[in-house]
């Protein structure tokens, strides 16, 4: 599959009475947006603001975050949410870069986000340095948590669609060309370069910690091989409520760096064939179920070495584990990344699980580290959920509006793929 990107990059994004995009700034209609949202008549209010890099500014709490695109060729972006679940990664798509929609809130579940757009907190999240459109939508009374955070999903996804929608007849101002050719002709095209290829785990441990696939929950698939393009197309989107640290926002599937690293090296010291999907369940028998046809998938493509990420932490470290230890066994190099959960002292086990086959681990820092977020002069949302999120607790919320919290509240803080601004080296 071949995938053209044209972008469009955003150096603001203001209000106005139309939703267009010239000369580098977005305007959008509050009203057109207003009008699009509430049709879901679950959604009882919404509202719209910006953040910019820089500004003293927080939002909390964090639902997803989305960049917005649009299909110009080649069927229709969120496939099974927005249009018919038609195969994308192909074609055109143009893209706003440099700026996201984030949904916020009343809170679904304890495992939602910040992102400070300044201070000590905006070097954690890589989302501190785009241009926010911010979607602060409420549900109706008595809806369920499910509902609520489907509404919300689905609200963030059209805003996307919509604001980008203003640029698809446009000409781009920078195109970047991606293609993962068909495994015969991948395999004949570099036959020298070790094969390689991305085992992406996806969050889909019950209720709140979903991630679907053409419209599809992550939990109802068994691993299955996917064109690296289709995932930039909007393929898979983020339903979780899963730490915030490690979580993987639908901006992430759309912008995930491992693919990009990959796409960089292919044809020159490695052949990227490809990524294998697969899922991050509850039982036992379906973490063995899963793990061994990945194992197989890897092993049918002749696979020299595999990159494996989780996202989350605790029960998906047993996925991990397992789908290193077996796709070892097959006689195929593995490289881990996760990040960890090591206590606020830093001294206790970093991952519930471990194997000595493990041997090539990549960390994103400590989850539990804490840190200090200053007060700021405006808040998106509502700052009290400080005390309930994951990382937080009834004293997070001091009296001067400052926050003590762990790095696991942080947006991005610690992404299981590197889209994160932390690094490590090894000693």
């Amino acid at each position: 599959m071949k995938l053209e990107l044209g972008y469009f990059n955003v150096k603001d994004v203001v209000f106005g009475d139309t939703t267009r995009y010239e000369n580098g700034v977005l305007t959008v209609s509050k009203k057109e947006l207003s009008e699009l949202v509430l049709e879901d008549q679950r959604i009882k209010d919404v509202d719209f603001d910006v953040a910019r890099p820089g500004e003293e500014v927080r939002i909390i709490p964090v639902k997803d975050v989305i960049e917005p695109r649009v299909k110009v060729t080649g069927g229709t972006i969120f496939p099974g949410f927005l249009g018919k679940p038609t195969t994308v990664g192909e074609g055109r798509t143009h893209v706003l870069k440099g700026m996201a929609v984030v949904t916020c809130g009343r809170i679904v579940g304890f495992q939602e986000g910040i992102i400070d757009m300044s201070g000590p907190g905006a070097e954690y999240t890589p989302f501190s340095k785009l241009v926010n459109l911010v979607v602060v939508a409420n549900p109706v009374e008595g809806l369920s948590q499910h509902e609520h955070e489907e509404a919300l999903r689905i609200a963030g996804l059209k805003v996307a669609a919509y604001v980008a929608g203003c640029v698809k007849e446009k000409e781009p101002e920078e195109i970047k060309v991606y293609e993962t050719k068909p495994l015969p002709q991948a395999l004949k095209e570099y036959p020298d370069l070790p094969k390689v290829a991305y085992v992406y785990q996806l969050q889909s441990q019950g209720l709140l910690h979903d991630t679907y696939v053409y419209g599809v929950d992550a939990k109802k698939i068994i691993p299955t091989l996917i064109y690296p393009t289709e995932l930039m197309d909007g393929a898979i989107v983020s339903g979780n409520c899963v730490s915030a640290c490690d979580k993987n926002p639908t901006y992430v599937h759309q912008n995930n760096p491992v693919v990009e690293e990959l796409y960089r090296r292919h044809g020159k010291d490695i052949n990227f064939v490809g990524i294998i999907i697969t899922n991050e369940n509850v039982t036992l028998a379906d973490k063995e179920r899963s793990s061994d046809y990945t194992a197989k998938l890897a092993e049918y493509l002749g696979l020299d070495g595999v990159i494996i990420t989780e996202e989350g932490f605790g029960n998906p470290d047993t996925d991990l584990i397992m789908n290193c230890r077996k796709i070892e066994e097959k006689g195929i190099k593995t490289v881990l990344i996760t990040d960890e959960y090591a206590g606020r002292d830093g001294a206790s086990q970093s991952l519930a699980d471990a194997d000595p086959k493990a041997d090539a681990v990549v960390t994103a820092g400590n989850a539990n580290e804490v840190i200090v977020l200053p007060p700021m002069k405006k808040v998106i949302g509502l700052v009290d959920t400080a005390a309930v999120i994951a990382g937080g607790s009834q004293k997070a919320l001091r009296e001067d509006g400052s926050i003590e919290i762990e790095l696991q509240a942080i947006t991005g803080a610690t992404s299981e793929v590197g889209f994160t601004r932390l690094s490590a080296v090894t000693l």
